[in-house]
C-alpha cells in the first residue's frame, strides 16, 4: 500500500500558512480545522516548515501568552521529513517513528501534494491487516 492510496481516498487539501503569520492565529486554524499539523509555505508554494500543536504547546510553555503574537516563523521546525505519493505506508511509519513525528507533507513533482498523518497510516494498516485476516479465514473455511 502507498501514500498514494490513502491520499486518493482521504484527499489531498493541505491547510498552509506564511512564516509572518501569528501563533495565535495558527491555533485558531488548528482549532477550527480539528487538525494538528499546518505546513507553512513560501510564496511560491515550496515548503519551509511546519507547526503542530507540539511546537505551540512548547513555545507557550516557555514564553507565555506573549508566544501568540510571535511570528509562527519563529516557532515552527524547519527540517521538514517528506515523503511521495509512491513511498509504501510502512516506510513512512517507520520514519514517523524513528522522528517521534505524527505529520509528513507529501511531495510531487517538488510541489506540496498532501499530507499523512500516523492516524492515516494507522487506519490503512489495520485496515490492511483485517483484509487479510478475511482472505486468510475464506481461504481456510474452502480447504
Amino acid at each position: 500500500m502507498t501514500v498514494a492510496m490513502i491520499l486518493n481516498e482521504k484527499g489531498r487539501d493541505v491547510v498552509t500558512a506564511r512564516a509572518s503569520d501569528p501563533v495565535g492565529e495558527i491555533c485558531r486554524t488548528l482549532s477550527e480545522k480539528r487538525i494538528g499539523a499546518i505546513v507553512v509555505t513560501g510564496a511560491a508554494g515550496q515548503i519551509e516548515g511546519i507547526v503542530s500543536e507540539r511546537d505551540v504547546v512548547r513555545v507557550i510553555g516557555k514564553e507565555g501568552p506573549a508566544a501568540l503574537e510571535q511570528p509562527v516563523g519563529d516557532v515552527m521546525t524547519r527540517s521538514v521529513v517528506t515523503c511521495s505519493d509512491g513511498d509504501t505506508v510502512n516506510s513512512v511509519m517507520a520514519r514517523m517513528s524513528a522522528g517521534r513525528f505524527r505529520h509528513m507533507p507529501v511531495v510531487s513533482g517538488g510541489k506540496l501534494a498532501g499530507l499523512v498523518s500516523i492516524g492515516d497510516i494507522v487506519k490503512h494498516r489495520i485496515a490492511q491487516i483485517e483484509r487479510e485476516a478475511d482472505q486468510m479465514r475464506d481461504y481456510i473455511a474452502m480447504a
